[in-house]
């Protein structure tokens, strides 16, 4: 029975591993030069090798994917990034957020210790919530071991409701802003928590993200890690583990159609005209180029109206890969500093600036909201001995940007290199090499519609069950036998998570039995 998996990012390949481990003849198809995707890992700086977009992975790390496939058995070796962030300020304070939250409180203590006990009171009622959440990152079935650690700490989640009760369900429904304001006084801890909420691609402001300042709690509960190697690391393990149980793959192969007669996938059909027969098809691409453009005949009917509704904001990451030949000097550095996210997000309202100016399709006011990893810090195999390598990301950059990427982009490297000098002087004689990725560019590569690395935002109407609709949730496709979806639009969520790929690999292996 042959399946082709079209897309060869993270879920991609989980997905054909473990169809391949069950005894399928496995064919992956990649539209690039090289799989990965989203996490991948490129010389941009020629002796520098930059995470193109994923840089930690810590929702695949709550699940059991990695020991299911024995990924570290295929190569992949995961290292701490404790402490996990780090505020760097203008002004000059410093906080650093530990995997231990005392360590955490300590640290604001040294600059407010009313702040420090308000956030050691904001992570009692944000830990059980969050743990229980991550029982269903699970995707496709629920992991024993996380369904013990929720029954285990069921008499806390509903002590934490009982204590906070109608307020905090109020706060649940709301924006992170909301939430952050609600629990925390000052934007010391207000700010570098946004600076990771915004990941999600979410504005302050957006109704329903109240969960991405709760998630802060995630990073003390399971930790924020780096594959050695990069991105790439992971990408390299699961290709390693697909080889190994008889799946190909193959890059430089654009998928132009899926074909489908009766009601059946029968076949897909290559750019270039060759037409693979398949039993299966599994598609790890974005849902609505899958479902929408390649599917002949388009998903029709309510499932494809529901489908072509699904959104994605405009406000998506830019990136700025800097070369350097040592860490950036901040003043009053200490050991660790450059192990995780250094956040360069002074307030909320800077973040929420940046987010409203993208939404309007234009680069926000100085500051750019902004973050950098150093993970060359702790992973000697990305740069030269002795060099190092700076991410610069802005979390909150348009995606159509009024006049174009190519007038925006010096405005866009200056603000984020000053933000960097401000805070480390010296920087900028550091630099070696510079390397932009717009938004545009990102889509070109990797043809990501929109350039939104999770495809869709991850708002309530588009999460777990919703992903992405309703009737696609299931990773099944209404109306055609034998297609299947995965991917990052898709249950349970985006991201560096794997689920959606073994999701769908669940969802296919079940209708055979």
């Amino acid at each position: 029975m042959r399946t082709i998996v079209v897309g060869a990012g993270h879920n991609g390949l989980a997905c054909a591993c473990y169809l391949a481990r069950a005894g399928h003849e496995v064919l992956v198809l990649e539209q690039s030069d090289k799989p990965g995707g989203g996490s991948r890992t490129d010389e941009t700086v020629p002796g520098y090798r930059f995470d193109t977009h994923s840089v930690a992975h810590n929702i695949i790390n709550m699940t059991g994917i990695p020991r299911e496939l024995d990924l570290a058995g295929a190569g992949l070796e995961y290292r701490e990034m404790d402490p996990f962030a780090v505020a760097l300020f203008a002004d000059g304070r410093r906080v650093r957020f530990h995997r231990s939250i005392e360590r955490t409180v300590a640290s604001i203590a040294e600059l407010d210790r009313r702040e420090a006990e308000r956030y050691r009171a904001f992570m009692a009622d944000a830990v059980p919530i969050v743990a229980a959440s991550t029982v269903g990152l699970q995707g496709g079935g629920l992991d024993r071991a996380a369904v013990g650690k929720l029954v285990r700490r069921a008499p806390e989640i509903l002590g934490v409701f009982r204590r906070r009760g109608p307020a905090l369900v109020g706060q649940l429904l709301g924006s992170y802003e909301r939430v952050l304001r609600a629990n925390l006084d000052s934007d010391l801890t207000r700010g570098p928590i946004a600076a990771f909420a915004a990941h999600a691609g979410a504005s302050p402001l957006q109704a329903g993200g109240a969960f991405f300042a709760l998630w802060q709690a995630a990073y003390h509960l399971y930790g924020q890690w780096h594959a050695v190697g990069g991105a790439q690391g992971l990408t390299d393990a699961l290709v390693h583990r697909l080889e190994a149980s008889g799946g190909v793959l193959r890059c430089d192969a654009t998928v132009a159609r899926l074909e489908t007669r009766a009601g059946r996938v029968r076949a897909v059909v290559l750019e270039d005209g060759e037409r693979l027969e398949a039993d299966r098809v599994v598609t790890a691409i974005h849902p609505h180029a899958a479902l929408l453009e390649l599917l002949d005949p388009p998903l029709a009917g309510a499932p494809g109206r529901d489908l072509r509704s699904a959104h994605a904001a405009n406000s998506v990451q830019a990136l700025l890969h800097v070369a350097t030949d040592r860490l950036p000097p901040y003043t009053d550095a200490r050991p660790g500093d450059w192990n995780g996210l250094q956040s360069y997000v002074d307030s909320l309202d800077d973040l929420q600036r940046s987010f409203a100016a993208a939404d309007a399709r234009r680069l926000g006011p100085d500051p750019l909201a902004a973050y950098a990893f150093t993970t060359s810090a702790i992973d000697d195999t990305l740069a030269p001995s002795g060099h190092h390598t700076v991410y610069l990301a802005c979390p909150a950059a348009p995606f159509r940007i009024d006049g174009g990427w190519d007038a925006a982009a010096e405005r866009f490297t200056e603000s984020l290199l000053t933000q960097v000098e401000d805070r480390a002087p010296g920087f900028r004689d550091s630099i070696i090499g510079t390397a932009i990725q717009t938004p545009e560019h990102m889509e070109r590569q990797l043809r990501w519609p929109g350039a939104h690395p999770l495809h869709l935002d991850v708002t309530p109407d588009q999460l777990s069950v919703l992903r992405p609709t309703a009737a696609l949730s299931s990773h099944r496709v209404p109306g055609v036998t034998g297609l299947y979806v995965s991917g990052a639009g898709t249950a349970p969520v985006g991201g560096i998570a794997a689920a959606p790929g073994r999701a769908a690999a669940r969802a296919l292996l079940q209708d055979l039995r």
